[in-house]
């Protein structure tokens, strides 16, 4: 009778990707939590300033990076090139520009048929908030849902599949913040989880897709005075919304909008295909075995 390999089986469980997948995202979670455990307990409160909410936001993305830079290092045992530093301002910078860009143009269309107007201004102070918000949803999330879900389940399952589901996912994943519903999800997944998805695929690594998750958070609540996915984000411009919902998204905000989903999803297909053109996507695991080609694009 032959003898199993219980080695051979263990070694494979351990690395497989939706293995890897389950790990990395529990160390990432706990490496999260217990940070904001400890600034609730330490954060100086009632009344815990902005600045005080920075500072924890700083922490809790520091320990979010130092996790997963550990996991990479001492689970997947891989070089890590998702967060290294030469070329991390330029590829920032031109994910903003592209966040930013997009947000303008769908707010300047709403404005122009009659659906956004400006109404009063803040002082700049009120940009420490939002920059409190902007780092802890572009730098957390993405890691999350590009660098652990998007990364791992393209090993796995290739480009498409893992494009489709984590956008799918990421749309999912705001049907619990206020003022959602399912066309808001919707329009999330297909705008923004297709966007960052695909500059992740062109550049292959994380730089670009925060710089375009913050600068897209941040321009419209702490630019644009506009609701961040449900949420009011005071801003420096003070801003009313009125019309059609399909002209403004409604109370969900600019992003449940149909400018939001023609510009923004358009933009995404158009970075799709220059990752294409690049030759960035990835089969599936197996179609790779089998032509004896298990390395593609990142070093996956």
């Amino acid at each position: 009778m032959a003898q199993i390999d219980f080695k051979s089986i263990l070694k494979r469980i351990g690395t497989h990707p939706l293995f890897l997948l389950v790990i990395g995202i529990a160390l990432v979670l706990l490496a999260i939590t217990g940070l904001q455990a400890i600034g609730q307990v330490f954060a100086p409160f009632p009344g815990r300033s902005d600045w005080a909410h920075l500072m924890i936001s700083v922490y809790v993305v520091g320990a979010c990076i130092a996790a997963y830079l550990g996991f990479n290092y001492f689970i997947e045992r891989r070089p890590n090139t998702d967060l290294t530093l030469p070329g991390a301002a330029k590829e920032w910078g031109m994910g903003a520009f592209l966040g930013f860009g997009a947000i303008a143009l769908t707010i300047g269309v709403i404005a122009a048929f009659g659906g956004y107007r400006v109404t009063g201004s803040n002082g700049p102070s009120i940009l420490v908030g939002v920059l409190s918000m902007a780092i802890v949803s572009g730098i957390v999330e993405e890691i999350l849902l590009r660098g652990l879900i998007f990364r791992l389940m393209e090993q796995w399952l290739g480009s498409v599949t893992a494009l489709l589901f984590s956008a799918a996912l990421f749309g999912f994943l705001h049907i619990a913040n206020p003022n959602a519903s399912w066309l808001a999800a919707f329009a999330i997944a297909i705008e923004a989880g297709i966007l960052l998805g695909a500059i992740y695929m062109l550049t292959r690594r994380l730089w670009s897709a925060i710089g375009l998750h913050m600068m897209w958070n941040a321009a419209q609540g702490g630019i644009f005075g506009v609701k961040v996915s449900g949420t009011d984000v005071p801003g420096l411009l003070i801003s009313e919304m009125s019309g059609p919902e399909l002209l403004t998204g409604g109370q969900f905000g600019a992003e449940a909008s149909l400018p939001a989903m023609l510009i923004c999803t358009a933009l995404g297909l158009y970075i799709l295909w220059k990752a294409h053109r690049k030759g960035a996507f990835v089969r599936a695991s197996w179609a790779r075995f089998k032509t004896g080609r298990d390395v593609h694009p990142g070093n996956l």
